[in-house]
């Protein structure tokens, strides 16, 4: 394969992610527009202000967007070719994730077993979906980012492997630009009303 046909290569498989990630943001419209809806259909149960803890959910916002910084720095030393540093930011983006994931199922479980299961309400049952598919969301980007890792550190770093986590570092950045879409509109206005 020649270098123009390698470039047509590289420019398909960047534009298919791009419609991914649209697809994906049409997902998560659809998940805002129905919590939206739901959002006051409580049953009689808790309502977004009874369940929010602010200060944990800035906790798990605060490491979520570090975690994009040290993506952010890892895609800029592979494009240095400084394959050390490319694992020490990645390693602590999987870190931190992990963390930020940890403390989403320490929520989820928290809730559970104070009797406020999806199950309570429509209003439960949409934020437990529109939080948990972005949950998923970070769970596909570990596992994507140790397999990356490992390639990394086996390989070094390849224009194949470069390729690949300029797409994981606008899957992550688009993850997070969720995140603030669910910490805004779920957490700060659902612990105003």
């Amino acid at each position: 394969m020649n270098s123009k046909e390698h470039s047509a290569s590289d420019d398909k498989a960047l534009f298919g992610f791009w419609i991914y990630l649209m697809t994906d943001l049409a997902l998560f419209a659809t998940l805002f527009a129905t919590f939206a809806v739901l959002r006051s259909a409580t049953a009689g149960g808790p309502t977004g202000k009874d369940i929010t803890d602010l200060p944990f959910v800035l906790t798990e916002t605060m490491i979520l967007l570090v975690s994009s910084f040290t993506a952010g720095v890892a895609l800029i030393s592979a494009k240095m070719k400084n394959k050390k540093n490319v694992l020490i930011f990645l390693g602590i983006t999987f870190v931190l994730g992990l963390s930020f994931i940890s403390l989403e199922l320490y929520e989820f479980n928290k809730l559970v077993d104070e009797g406020h299961s999806w199950r309570v309400s429509a209003f439960l049952s949409a934020f437990f979906t529109l939080v948990g598919t972005h949950g998923l969301h970070i769970t596909s980007g570990l596992i994507w980012l140790s397999v990356m890792i490992w390639q990394i550190s086996k390989k070094g770093l390849t224009q194949g492997l470069i390729k690949r986590l300029t797409m994981f570092s606008l899957f992550w950045h688009f993850l997070d630009i969720v995140w603030i879409f669910i910490f805004t509109i779920v957490y700060l206005l659902g612990a105003s009303t």
